[in-house]
């Protein structure tokens, strides 16, 4: 075999016929094999449905030999959307504790370089890349995309084409899934989004929506909303939402900061208390469409936290610690986490 570990990096939500070939062909080329997942820690949405255990499940379920022998191997890395480098150093991390810290010529790395999001593949030139053609079949995104288009039971047609891009062990646990608690909300969601993005199918341009975050801060102390509806209902985030025509950013965002959390400090303190502005814009940070933010940080000066009350948009405002809010990933909306990280320095 010619490497003594082979790194296979992907979120898998789910595992289907392409990774499985991957994966079979891996074990033809090294001793073992790391499946590194992606997006751990994230919050259910309809882009990443399953949390890391579950992913586990059903990739060990197509390789129980593998997994039993300890050739088959997993680790996790979270998200760092505005911080290659750190998501980076995260996957060195656990290739090096997995493989047994091995020289870096004993170990590989495996995948398809299908488009701009197979980036991450040329990140590691420590590694030799075995670069993998593609496999026909459904897309992650086109099983999601069947398997939430309704509650009840798929058309027999419908589940038909799941079935044929999955493995088997995976049917069965899609099966499972759907009768558990976390299906129904999942399938709402994606409901929402598609009639979300249907008003919008017909123009030739797609529109890039703008809006607006706060990152308020005091004593130790973040300030953050609790969405009241979709997407995301339930999950904290920061004040903010879309401009309006009419208006400035930075006034967009001390409106949208007095309606969701009615902060009981007064506008000229709130503007003089600025100190960063940043536009955060990556592609996929919203699940709405095209949406670039404008993010403020606000630091209020040491003393009493002010009361706040949730109304708007949001069903709760809350001052949290800071310590308490950077651990958050599995509970945060949207990139609003790597927004907070990047104005508090630990991006």
């Amino acid at each position: 075999m010619k490497f003594d570990s082979l790194v296979f990096i992907g979120r898998f939500e789910p595992f289907h016929n392409g990774h499985l070939e991957v994966l079979q062909r891996a074990f033809t080329l090294s001793k073992k094999v790391l499946v590194i997942l992606g997006s751990a820690r994230r919050p259910r949405t309809i882009k990443d449905p399953w949390n890391i255990a579950e992913r586990k499940v059903m990739i060990s379920a197509c390789f129980p030999e593998e997994t039993a022998s300890g050739r088959l191997l997993f680790g996790s890395v979270t998200d760092r959307m505005y911080n290659d480098q750190q998501w980076a150093a995260s996957v060195q991390a656990e290739v090096a504790a997995l493989s047994g810290n091995v020289g870096d010529e004993w170990v590989g790395i495996i995948g398809h370089s299908k488009d701009r999001s197979s980036f991450y593949l040329r990140m590691f030139p420590q590694w030799e890349l075995v670069d993998v053609p593609s496999v026909a079949g459904l897309s992650a995104t086109e099983i999601r995309g069947y398997l939430f288009s309704c509650e009840g039971a798929l058309d027999q047609g419908t589940a038909m084409l799941v079935q044929s891009a999955v493995p088997l062990p995976v049917q069965a646990f899609l099966e499972r899934f759907r009768e558990t608690p976390y299906f129904a909300p999942l399938v709402k969601e994606y409901q929402f989004i598609k009639a979300y993005r249907s008003q919008f199918a017909g123009l030739k341009y797609p529109p890039i929506f703008s809006t607006t975050d706060a990152v308020v801060v005091q004593s130790g102390h973040l300030l953050l909303v609790q969405r009241k509806a979709a997407p995301g209902e339930g999950l904290w985030a920061l004040p903010g939402g879309f401009v309006q025509a009419d208006e400035r950013l930075v006034d967009g965002m001390l409106r949208e900061l007095r309606e969701e959390t009615r902060l009981k400090v007064p506008e000229p303190v709130l503007r003089g208390s600025l100190k960063a502005d940043k536009v955060f814009d990556h592609p996929e940070r919203s699940l709405r469409g095209r949406t670039i933010t404008h993010a403020y940080l606000i630091e209020l000066a040491d003393g009493p936290l002010p009361p706040v009350k949730g109304a708007d948009d949001a069903a709760k405002a809350k001052w949290l610690p800071i310590a308490q809010v950077m651990e958050m990933d599995e509970v945060m909306f949207e990139d609003h986490l790597d927004i907070i990280r990047y104005f508090l320095g630990t991006v």
